[in-house]
């Protein structure tokens, strides 16, 4: 289990088997009194470096705001939420918006891509804000593996849904985080348009040596994962490992009922 005494250093490309990021206890409450609605129910989870997990439950289950209070999106009401070794719960404002800035990546299905900026412009942007240059090496890495290496002059308008959501995926990756949180991030594409995002980011755990939470209500995108993870009533359920659509798709009907 990760403490808030381990150290700081977070889990490199090779590191499997460590905690990319990890919740204890995690619980958000919204509103109060009668109105008081629990998000997250005393949640405990690992997810593991060099690992790709889909999340999924019911509307209402409390897939995207476990993610977003693991990302640093959010707050946790009651308990922790870590990122490697370090404790994000307690964490100024100034402190997380470097960290999400720095060490955590992020993919939604609104694409999020800055209209005037190139697709270049818009893959680097994070580290052009943190005032830092990108490792060029990895960068080029990242972008013959996302396949744009001949549309990065182009601005967002240029580009098809996919090339959209290509450099998105870029974007994350080109700091290599710690962990990239993916918020149904194939929502806006058709199925192979989808099905080629989803490739990609498969091969951004298998050869790139990343990690990638996705939230997803699609069994065929969690079947890219290495593990699904399901929630309802804000707890956690149930998971599977190699799962498969039709699994995944068994398992979500009966949470339904």
């Amino acid at each position: 289990m990760t403490t808030g005494s381990e150290p700081t250093s977070m889990p490199t490309a090779g590191a499997l088997g460590s905690a990319a990021a990890s919740a204890h206890g995690a619980t958000k409450i919204y509103g109060e009194g009668h109105t008081q609605v629990f998000a997250l129910r005393d949640v405990s989870i690992e997810f593991l470096a060099g690992e790709f997990t889909a999340v999924m439950g019911p509307s209402g289950s409390g897939k995207s705001t476990l993610m977003h209070c693991m990302a640093g999106l959010d707050r946790l009401t009651h308990g922790s939420a870590f990122i490697g070794g370090e404790e994000i719960s307690a964490m100024s404002e100034r402190q997380l918006t470097l960290l999400r800035r720095e060490r955590v990546g992020f993919v939604f299905q609104a694409f999020n891509l800055v209209p005037t900026l190139t697709a270049i412009e818009n893959i680097t942007l994070p580290a052009s804000l943190g005032g830092t240059k990108p490792d060029q090496d990895w960068l080029d890495q990242v972008i013959r593996a996302v396949g744009l290496g001949d549309r990065t002059s182009h601005r967002p308008t240029e580009l098809s849904g996919g090339q959209q959501q290509r450099v998105a995926v870029a974007r994350s990756l080109a700091t290599r985080p710690s962990i990239i949180f993916a918020d149904e991030p194939t929502g806006n594409l058709d199925s192979a348009t989808g099905a080629e995002i989803l490739d990609f980011m498969r091969t951004a755990v298998a050869d790139l040596g990343q990690t990638i939470v996705m939230v997803t209500h699609d069994p065929v995108a969690a079947s890219y994962a290495d593990r699904v993870v399901f929630l309802a009533d804000g707890a956690i359920v149930d998971e599977l490992r190699s799962p498969t659509p039709d699994v995944v798709l068994d398992k979500i009907k009966s949470l339904s009922h």
